[in-house]
């Protein structure tokens, strides 16, 4: 029994003692896991409190490239600082196709008339209070004009290969633009000031039609390139009237002056005694514009207009004329009752004209004065087949026997529809092709009542009944591609 209790006790000690050290061993094997984890712990630990040091670092790093870029960055400023005029391009190719229908029942035409224009734009802020603005023009036919080679060949298929002693370079606009928030210390009028070759062709009305923004005149009564100034007021916060603004324009059309080396000897530039200068002044007013609805009003004068008398080789002076234009102008039909009509523009112009005979001279063939006027409608809305890049557009205008513009500069090969002493309608679509192209396809016609539309203020721009030569209705199928940037 003895045996057997020691042989317990000693199997129970034994046992007991493995345990003890399997225990031991296993709490062993635990602490070392759990030391490593501490390690691994405080490296973690440790890398953290190094990362904003090595943050530091590339800040730093990041910093000094950015002094060294930014002091480049000027220099290339520095020096581009009086270089930097901003350039836009406008390139068209044209096909027209004329007909004109004779009193006499006689038809002229033309099937393919062909011809590029290129204006290159020009932009340049000298400072936050001045610009210049300026537009080089190339219009011509394809080829050489018939009429030069009747006589003299003077083809222009080497016109840029060989030396010539032509000069002529084309200025459509140059003039500086001053604008200040403050007019002589009063806040609530600002104002800008122009002086140079103005942007006086494609102004409010027929710029729709030309697919651009408008220029500065009201196109019913004047679209001619002329040399001037021209300062503008916006007078909103004085009338309370929102958008108010007035403008003054004043410009020169002829110079009298003979010119150095003139054959008759006379010193340079002193007066030229057959003419006087031709000059004209203006206010442009528009009362009401809130962005949709608007209404625009000018009123203008030009002096010593010149024509010919019958039988004349020679320009004369024949009076003065005014001219005035009220027109109402919506941008967007309605509010919200489609998308067609909200980007609808419908225009409606009424002008008038009012000549004034120099004693002995007779204007639009009549010594006493004579008052004219025409009626010009137009819209111009997203195509229904192509809202997105499409427009349409119809208009329609009618001038009386007197009426008299100064739309010379009307951009369209049948003569100005506008100068019209008769009806003109046409049809058009402005068709965006990429970024850069657009499409034009546009019919214009014009019934004349009487004759002298585009003529000047002599026996030529005399109205008189349509007999014989003299063109009766006119027929004009325009198709441009245009590439602008």
């Amino acid at each position: 029994m003895k045996k057997v209790l020691l042989s317990l006790a000693a199997i129970t000690t034994l046992t007991t003692t493995t345990f003890a050290n399997d225990i031991n061993k296993d709490m062993f094997d635990q602490i070392q896991i759990l030391k490593a984890k501490i390690d691994a712990l405080e490296k973690q630990m440790q890398k953290q409190n190094e990362t904003p040091k090595l943050d530091e670092k590339r800040i730093a790093k990041i910093e000094k490239k950015l002094k060294t870029n930014s002091k480049k960055i000027q220099k290339v400023k520095a020096h581009d600082a009086d270089d930097n005029i901003k350039w836009n391009v406008d390139f068209r190719t044209q096909l027209d196709k004329l007909n004109y229908k004779l009193a006499n029942g006689k038809r002229l035409k033309n099937e393919a008339l062909m011809s590029n224009r290129l204006n290159l734009g020009m932009k340049f802020k000298a400072d936050e209070n001045s610009l210049f603005y300026g537009m080089l023009s190339y219009n011509k036919l394809y080829g050489e004009n018939s009429s030069s080679t009747n006589n003299n060949a003077n083809f222009d298929w080497i016109t840029n290969e060989s030396a010539t002693n032509d000069n002529e370079l084309k200025v459509k606009e140059a003039y500086w633009l001053y604008s200040n928030d403050s007019f002589l210390g009063n806040d609530d009028v600002s104002w800008t000031a122009s002086v140079g070759r103005r942007p006086s062709t494609d102004g409010l009305g027929i710029n729709y039609r030309v697919d651009q923004k408008r220029k500065s005149a009201l196109a019913h009564t004047v679209n001619v390139e002329f040399d001037g100034a021209s300062a503008r007021f916006n007078i909103d916060k004085l009338t309370g009237m929102t958008g108010s603004w007035a403008k003054m324009c004043m410009g020169r059309g002829l110079t009298n002056a003979k010119l150095r080396f003139s054959t008759d000897g006379a010193p340079a530039y002193t007066k030229d005694s057959s003419s006087e200068n031709i000059d004209m002044a203006g206010l442009i007013y528009v009362p009401y514009d809130d962005g949709q609805y608007s209404i625009h009003t000018n009123y203008a004068r030009a002096w010593n207009l010149i024509g010919m008398k019958n039988g004349g080789s020679s320009f004369e002076d024949f009076g003065k004329i005014d001219l005035a234009t009220l027109m109402f102008k919506t941008d967007g039909i309605g509010d919200g009752i489609n998308d067609i009509l909200d980007y609808t523009t419908f225009f409606a112009s009424f002008a008038m004209s009012k000549t004034h005979p120099k004693e002995g001279m007779s204007m639009l063939g009549s010594s006493d004065s004579k008052t004219g006027h025409s009626i010009w409608l137009g819209i111009n809305a997203p195509c229904p087949l192509s809202p997105d890049d499409a427009k349409i557009g119809v208009e329609w205008n009618k001038g009386s026997k007197y009426w008299r513009s100064m739309t010379y500069g009307e951009d369209t090969m049948a003569g100005s529809k506008i100068a019209a002493r008769g009806t003109a309608w046409e049809v058009y679509r402005h068709q965006q092709l990429t970024k850069a192209l657009s499409l034009t396809m546009r019919y214009t016609n014009i019934k004349y009542d009487y004759t002298g539309s585009n003529g000047f203020f002599g026996e030529l721009g005399a109205p008189k009944e349509v007999i014989g030569d003299n063109v009766k209705e006119a027929q004009n199928i325009t198709a441009n591609i245009r590439y602008r940037f």
